[in-house]
């Protein structure tokens, strides 16, 4: 944190500032709050705790520039496009210093984010990759690498051969698409695997939790899981543990929420290939500072993945 508070410092006392844009005014004016808004995909835990590493950051950005600094979390009922995008169009009509989203749907964010582009309000995005061609810092863990090192892990677990299924989070959703889409590649390099069923779990522990029985009802062969979000794992190793199946069906989960660690030391899931929610959450509170400094920012912040497993929890 020493050094964070040096970093931010360092930062806004640099001689070297851009000139700001007539669109910052408020940003440059040190007597007014900045006010951020952040707009995950749901409510959802994994969220709390990104907002938690939010909370954080804007108290030490608040600490070492005597500004005050507001994080406003926003979230959807339920992972819906429409219900997020009315969201991000009214947190837009409120003119905040910054907007750090989670997109549900790149390109059914699309239409709204250029309107905060119109209105020159700065985007961040975390837990996601923003559209294609926008200039928008991306915070977050590289999801292909979460979800090879997930499905590289469960290949090894049952010895590289057996049927085995992936639960899909919010299909429309950036990282969840791609961490499925790298599983699947995993899976494909192992001629005596095949991949048999994929669930959809719109990022709800319950639907999981169901859609895991059935498709484990399905297929009474089946060997292991692994998902492509943090409800996912969840609900399927409910789905394991009710069914009896523990040590049967073996999981090798994602993220760090609490009823993923108990399963962990329960030994219904072997592990999980945890993204840094409350880093993310900091760090992308961190980027859309600066960007209402009128500071250019990385393209891409890798906040890491940690292999959580019964020895290290």
């Amino acid at each position: 944190m020493k050094t964070a508070f040096a970093f931010a410092a360092m930062l806004t006392a640099a001689p070297f500032l851009a000139p700001l844009a007539a669109g910052q005014a408020h940003a440059a004016d040190n007597s007014a709050p900045l006010r951020f808004v952040l707009i995950p995909k749901t409510v959802h835990p994994w969220f709390d705790k990104a907002n938690n590493g939010a909370q954080a950051a804007a108290a030490m950005i608040s600490q070492a520039t005597g500004r005050k600094v507001e994080i406003e979390y926003r979230a959807p009922q339920t992972a819906d496009v429409s219900s997020q995008n009315d969201i991000i169009e009214r947190a837009i009509a409120t003119h905040p210093d910054g907007l750090i989203l989670d997109l549900l749907d790149e390109k059914g964010n699309r239409a709204t984010m250029d309107e905060a582009v119109d209105e020159k309000i700065p985007m961040t995005v975390f837990d996601s990759l923003p559209p294609e061609g926008m200039d928008i810092t991306a915070v977050g863990a590289d999801f292909c690498e979460q979800g090879t090192m997930a499905a590289e892990r469960l290949a090894n677990l049952v010895g590289k051969k057996g049927e085995v299924a992936i639960m899909m989070g919010v299909p429309t959703a950036p990282n969840h698409t791609l961490r499925a889409e790298c599983e699947k590649k995993v899976f494909a390099k192992y001629p005596d695997m095949k991949v048999v069923a994929t669930g959809v779990d719109n990022d709800s522990i319950e639907t999981a939790q169901k859609q895991a029985s059935a498709i484990m009802q399905a297929h009474p062969d089946l060997v292991g899981w692994v998902e492509c979000d943090a409800s996912g794992p969840v609900g399927v190793g409910q789905a394991i543990r009710e069914s009896g199946k523990t040590g049967k069906v073996k999981e090798v989960g994602l993220d760090n929420l609490n009823d993923m660690i108990q399963l962990i030391k329960e030994g219904v899931a072997e592990s999980s290939a945890s993204s840094r929610p409350e880093m993310q959450g900091y760090w992308a509170v961190v980027s859309a500072w600066q960007r209402a400094m009128g500071q250019k920012t990385p393209k891409y912040i890798d906040t890491g993945i940690d292999l959580l497993t019964s020895k290290n929890l």
